[in-house]
């Protein structure tokens, strides 16, 4: 069994305020009370394929509106139906790091931070033997003895599949030829429509000057001069 040890930094136990605020606005909005509310996660993408011999992060963080504890945690890797922990130790409050991390297995290394609330590891130079599902398990004593659980799937291979990405590439070239060319389109008839309404209304504008012309030269043709009466 191999330790690693962390800083142990000082702290106190109390729940911070905030916390017991937005515990109580939870309880407020949804009517349900977040004494249980202590959140294990492996990312919004729980898995990963790598390539043998390559080094990988296992990620896990952890949440509570409530704050925690002496929040126990620990990793575990699904050996065909038997756990096998890989990693544990117990966290005395909020932001403040264990005093020592427990770690199980060869090529391991903690590298969470529990002012992110992070409990995040690594594994060094895996092999096909590393790949299954890793369990990161938290235990938060403030929750009266509920356990969470995160389930993280690796995946081990001699080398990474080469994607084709020649459909993809057609695809978007159509795509933006096509936005290209009605772009272009609007362009040209926003032009014409423009050209043409500029001519339009130079063609009024020459007929009411020819009309106005043609009235005047009327008037003076077709007038008579009027004899003074004696």
């Amino acid at each position: 069994m191999e330790t690693q040890s962390r800083g142990h930094l000082r702290g106190g136990g109390s729940t911070p305020p905030e916390r017991i605020t937005s515990c109580l606005l939870l309880t407020l909005i949804t009517g349900v009370c977040c004494v249980h509310a202590l959140e294990m996660s492996t990312g919004k993408i729980p898995f990963l394929e790598a390539v043998n011999g390559s080094t990988v992060l296992l990620p896990c963080t952890y949440a509570s509106c409530i704050g925690i504890t002496n929040l126990y945690f620990k990793w575990e890797f699904n050996d065909n139906g038997t756990m096998q922990k890989v990693a544990d130790s117990v966290i005395p409050t909020d932001h403040v790091e264990p005093n020592k991390v427990n770690i199980y297995r060869e090529r391991v290394e903690y590298v969470g931070s529990s002012k992110e609330n992070n409990i995040s590891i690594l594994l060094w130079n895996i092999t096909f033997e590393d790949a299954g599902v890793y369990n990161c398990f938290g235990k938060n004593p403030k929750e009266k003895g509920k356990n969470h659980t995160a389930f993280f799937t690796l995946t081990v291979v001699e080398e990474l599949k080469v994607i084709d990405n020649t459909l993809t590439i057609i695809i978007a070239s159509c795509v933006g030829g096509f936005i290209a060319f009605l772009m272009a389109f609007m362009l040209i008839k926003n032009f014409t429509l423009f050209v043409l309404a500029k001519i339009d209304e130079k063609n009024k504008e020459c007929l009411v000057t020819s009309s106005g012309i043609d009235n005047t030269e009327n008037g003076l043709s077709g007038s008579k001069s009027t004899p003074k009466k004696a």
